[in-house]
């Protein structure tokens, strides 16, 4: 039977057919939104959320040890700094005064320079009980010895951390690792099969826990490095004070010079 509907409305879209177009263009705006930033199954948020004790306690340990790496770190190079600006103002000292007890007064309080300062004072103070027996020269130098290893003992704190740190972080991260890939192996094991969504998170695991180490690891090696480095210029301008300070002393007549008088 011929279809006697007018042209017009021959070609008129049916509902169906408007449905359709507008899939059709609605179709670039949702792969747009699929294509948009989502939740990262494999972070480090779903690293913690998703591990185990095991896993948890090496995190928090690597977390441990670098924040007192980092605190080691911090806190000695701003004792270095201030005591490199303490040994210019001791470089300064000039010994041949008629008084040393108040070229030493003068140094800052709590500085190794004063520590040491005191120490050859003392000595002086001292040496009259041992006169007899050991010269003021060596008992002297005995006194700034042993005061100059006090200095070193003190700059030498948090060093052995830092050394600690550094060499067993990486291995405290393999074990993370290692822990990881067990955990991989064991979901391939339940699952029977090796797919990927099975052992991407294991793996990612085990991944991330070898960074962590290396990232613990690595500044606190050239922290360490760095650190008995700028000891090793502070301690020379230490000993180099103990020995003008010796020397001063000693011109001054030893324990009969003005330096007794003084302290």
């Amino acid at each position: 039977m011929p279809d006697r509907r007018p042209p017009a409305s021959r070609w008129r879209p049916s509902a169906r057919v408007l449905a359709s177009a507008m899939a059709v263009c609605l179709l670039p705006a949702a792969a747009l939104a699929a294509d948009s930033p989502v939740d990262n199954p494999y972070g480090l948020a779903a690293l913690w959320a998703g591990s185990d004790l095991v896993a948890k306690a090496v995190l928090v340990i690597m977390l441990l040890m670098s924040m007192a790496s980092w605190y080691v770190m911090i806190t000695r190079a701003l004792e270095q700094s201030r005591m490199l600006r303490q040994a210019r103002a001791a470089r300064q000292t000039d010994w041949r005064i008629p008084h040393p007890g108040s070229a030493v007064a003068a140094l800052e309080s709590g500085s190794p320079f004063r520590h040491v300062g005191e120490a050859a004072l003392d000595a002086v103070n001292r040496h009259a009980a041992v006169a007899a027996r050991i010269s003021f020269n060596d008992w002297l130098a005995l006194a700034l010895q042993r005061a100059a290893d006090r200095v070193q003992a003190r700059m030498q704190q948090g060093l052995a951390l830092l050394a600690t740190v550094g060499s067993t972080s990486p291995f405290i991260g393999l074990f993370g690792t290692v822990w990881g890939i067990y955990h991989a192996l064991t979901a391939i094991g339940v699952a029977g099969q090796a797919s990927i969504d099975k052992v991407a998170g294991p793996v990612g695991e085990a991944l991330i826990m070898t960074a962590i180490g290396l990232a613990v690891a690595v500044p606190a090696v050239l922290g360490y490095n760095w650190l008995v480095r700028r000891n090793r210029v502070v301690m020379d301008a230490v000993r180099g004070f103990a020995a003008d300070l010796h020397a001063g002393l000693l011109a001054g007549d030893g324990p009969q010079g003005p330096g007794k008088a003084e302290t």
